[in-house]
């Protein structure tokens, strides 16, 4: 028995509580994992794993092993990719999480200027507006908006996020000026739920202070690319992300409404688990995208 791929396939069947999920995070058969499973607790002699119709979770002597053995494998790994970038190579596989809205504008084409300095680096990138569990789901790394709470995380900040109030020049035409706060009252607005309040109102921070102002949202969506089409074809007027429109309003195809007020910004952090040593391919990309992203015109670094 290979103990190093036993205790991978027990890790990851614990982190996962399921063999099925951890047979393909591992990328092998189901049977492969349980055969794994069984040569281990053959070898320590006991039982490490609970199975049951929905769950599979460890016993206390395997919660033990798992606590153990978890942080072995990542300081092998961490060894083992260390050889790898001394010998001037960076390869292996990352797994990418981030919001749909930064990661497929800025993210995405991060990724592939990093792949063409490290060829060798394989990178699923995942782009989802949810909560994850960067330990669960098996993800080296994750853009997360708003300061995480999780002890398991080690995080790096990005920036604040701005959000903005344009429309298109003809959506101007149609309505008019909109050189007050309450105008917003009397227009369609596209926005995402994120930043109403419960009372469907916009709260505007401005130089004297934060207002409400009730809106009238003729679409709700969570969808990035839906709010920065349904703005760039005169449908509506709203709040958006800047970072989103920053083409569209360098060319006049969107433009800033209330320039003195904006939406309460959103801070951004890159974390990866603390559970893992940070790999060199990791270290690697973490180092060449924030400086990049917090570039990014709508993010604000300091």
């Amino acid at each position: 028995m290979d103990i190093a791929i036993a205790l991978r396939a027990f890790v990851r069947t614990v982190e996962r509580g399921s063999v099925t999920a951890a047979a393909k995070d591992l990328r092998v058969s189901q049977p492969a994992v349980t055969k794994h499973l069984r040569n281990l607790e053959r070898h320590v002699g006991g039982r490490l794993i609970e199975r049951s119709t929905k769950a599979v979770r460890p016993t206390a002597q395997g919660q033990a092993l798992y606590e153990a053995s978890r942080m072995a494998l990542a300081t092998i790994d961490a060894a083992l990719e260390g050889v790898r970038r001394d010998m001037g190579k960076i390869e292996g596989q990352l797994r990418l999480f981030a919001p749909s809205c930064i990661g497929a504008k800025h993210l995405h084409p991060i990724v592939m200027k990093f792949q063409k300095l490290y060829p060798e680096v394989t990178i699923d990138l995942v782009l989802e507006n949810r909560e994850v569990d960067l330990v669960y789901e098996n993800f080296d790394l994750a853009i997360k908006y708003g300061r995480p709470t999780d002890q398991n995380l080690i995080i790096r900040r990005l920036g604040m996020v701005r959000r903005i109030l344009v429309a298109s020049p003809e959506f101007l035409q149609r309505t008019g000026p909109i050189d007050t706060p309450e105008r917003l009252s009397e227009i369609s607005v596209v926005t995402t739920a994120a930043v109403l309040s419960l009372h469907d109102a916009l709260s505007l921070e401005g130089k004297d202070g934060s207002i409400e102002v009730p809106v009238r949202p003729t679409i709700r969506t969570n969808s990035a690319d839906v709010i920065a089409s349904t703005l760039s074809r005169g449908h509506a007027a709203g709040p958006v992300q800047q970072l989103l429109v920053n083409d569209e309003l360098a060319k006049g195809k969107l433009v800033r409404i209330l320039p003195e007020y904006e939406i309460r910004a959103t801070e951004a952090y890159f974390a990866y688990p603390s559970v893992r040593f940070m790999r060199p391919a990791v270290r690697a990309f973490t180092d060449f995208a924030i400086p990049i992203l917090r570039s990014i015109d709508g993010i604000d670094a300091g």
